[in-house]
């Protein structure tokens, strides 16, 4: 708009600094405050779904199909709450950083999956176990922004693991 305005007046382009990626990009930033909220609300919502679809299980018939689609729409819902404290590419540049791309792309593998099996193959039995499969991958998705924490893991189940054996 301030080029326009600056054509329209007949100033010198020259004297305007700001290039057209940088005023788009100070147009469409949140403040602080506004980012908080999205992902206070995104995680709410995401965190309500979940819930919801675990009471839904006991619903009989539709319970399962009920269950499928909230759990995985609060999973979507909570993985994009963080999208607002991190900005989208930030956040999408994290989520295919070398630590964390095998995990996100079983997670996002395993979102489409469940759908599919609920709702395109009928498969109850594929969906759950790849409800199961998202809830893994969701952890361990997490699990990498937490220094030292996927070793800790892999620790104790290494250690539960040989107590089995004995």
């Amino acid at each position: 708009m301030d080029k326009l305005r600056a054509v329209l007046s007949g100033r010198d382009e020259s004297t305007d600094q700001r290039g057209v990626i940088e005023t788009v990009n100070e147009a469409s930033t949140l403040g602080w405050g506004t980012r908080v909220k999205g992902f206070i609300a995104c995680m709410v919502l995401g965190l309500g779904c979940s819930v919801l679809g675990v009471g839904c299980l006991f619903i009989p018939k539709i319970g399962i199909t009920l269950f499928i689609v909230f759990y995985t729409f609060g999973n979507i819902c909570s993985l994009a709450s963080t999208m607002f404290l991190m900005g989208p590419v930030k956040q999408l540049k994290r989520m295919c950083d070398k630590t964390r791309a095998f995990a996100t792309a079983v997670m996002l593998t395993c979102l489409v999956l469940t759908l599919c099996a609920a709702f395109w193959w009928k498969i109850f039995g594929l969906a759950l176990l790849f409800v199961i499969l998202q809830v893994i991958a969701f952890v361990w998705y997490g699990l990498s922004y937490i220094p030292f924490a996927r070793d800790a893991v892999l620790k104790f189940f290494s250690m539960l693991c040989s107590m089995c054996m004995k």
